[in-house]
C-alpha cells in the first residue's frame, strides 16, 4: 500500500467521522418527544418532551409545547418539575369526542414552562400523562417554542412533508400505529414510564447507548486506518 493511498484512506476516514458526528449532533439539537411511538388509541401513557439548549452564552428559560386539538390528546396532567412552573391552555374541540366516560368538548391545547433554565451544554425533560390518544390519524406534531435568556425563540413547528428531507426546524412528531402493528394500547401504556423520573431514565438510556454507538464506530474506523498507516511504515526497504 502506498503512501498517497494511505493518505487518501486516513482523508476519506475522517470526512467519514466528521460526517457522522455532525448528524448526530444535529439529531440530538433537535426538541423530540419520547417514545417515538404509540398504539392509537393508547390509554394512560407518559409522554417526554426532551429540549436541549443550543445555544453557548444564553440560557433557555421558556418552553412552549402546542398539542393537536384537530386529532386532540385526552387527560393530560404535567408532571411538576422542580425549579419549573407549568400552566396549561385548554381549547374547546370543534368535534366532541365520545369515550367510554362520556363526551369530551374540551382539551389541552397548551403546556408552558416558565421560571426555569436550562444552561448551554445541557438539556429538560418535560413529562405528562394523557389518558387516550387519538385513533384516526397516524401521527400527531407537538409545535414547540423554545425562549433563550437573550430573547432569541427556536422555534420547532416545521412538519415533516412525505418523500422528503427533514427541515432544519422539526416539531416533535409521536408516530401512531395500528393495534396489529404493535402491542394493545392498554399494553403500550403498561410499557410507558409510569413517572417523569422514569421517562428521563429511560430516554437518558436511549441517547447513551447510541452516542455510545456512535463514537465506537468511529472509533473503529480510525484505529483500522491508524494500524494500516502503521504497518506500512515499519516495513524495511528491502521487504
Amino acid at each position: 500500500m502506498s503512501f498517497t493511498t494511505l493518505r487518501r484512506a486516513a482523508t476519506v476516514t475522517a470526512l467519514t467521522a466528521s460526517a457522522v458526528l455532525a448528524a448526530a449532533g444535529a439529531a440530538f439539537a433537535h426538541v423530540t418527544v419520547h417514545p417515538e411511538s404509540y398504539a392509537k388509541g393508547a390509554t394512560d401513557g407518559t409522554l417526554t418532551f426532551r429540549v436541549p439548549n443550543e445555544e453557548d452564552s444564553a440560557g433557555t428559560t421558556k418552553v412552549q409545547v402546542f398539542f393537536p386539538t384537530d386529532h386532540p390528546v385526552l387527560g393530560v396532567l404535567v408532571s411538576p418539575i422542580p425549579g419549573w412552573t407549568a400552566t396549561t391552555t385548554t381549547t374547546k374541540l370543534k368535534t366532541p369526542v365520545t369515550t367510554d366516560d362520556g363526551t369530551i368538548t374540551e382539551a389541552v391545547s397548551e403546556v408552558t414552562w416558565t421560571k426555569g433554565t436550562i444552561k448551554p451544554g445541557q438539556y429538560q425533560d418535560f413529562s405528562v400523562a394523557f389518558g387516550q390518544l387519538p385513533e384516526d390519524t397516524s401521527e400527531l406534531a407537538f409545535k414547540t417554542l423554545q425562549t433563550y435568556s437573550d430573547g432569541k425563540v427556536a422555534r420547532w413547528i416545521e412538519e415533516t412533508q412525505a418523500g422528503q428531507e427533514e427541515p432544519e426546524n422539526p416539531a416533535p412528531v409521536l408516530t401512531l400505529t395500528a393495534a396489529a402493528d404493535t402491542a394493545s394500547p392498554k399494553a403500550s401504556a403498561a410499557a410507558a414510564p409510569a413517572s417523569a423520573t422514569v421517562s428521563a431514565a429511560v430516554s437518558t438510556d436511549d441517547s447513551t447507548a447510541r452516542t455510545i454507538g456512535i463514537t465506537g464506530l468511529v472509533v473503529g474506523i480510525l484505529g483500522l486506518a491508524a494500524a494500516a498507516f502503521a504497518i506500512t511504515r515499519n516495513r524495511s526497504p528491502r521487504a
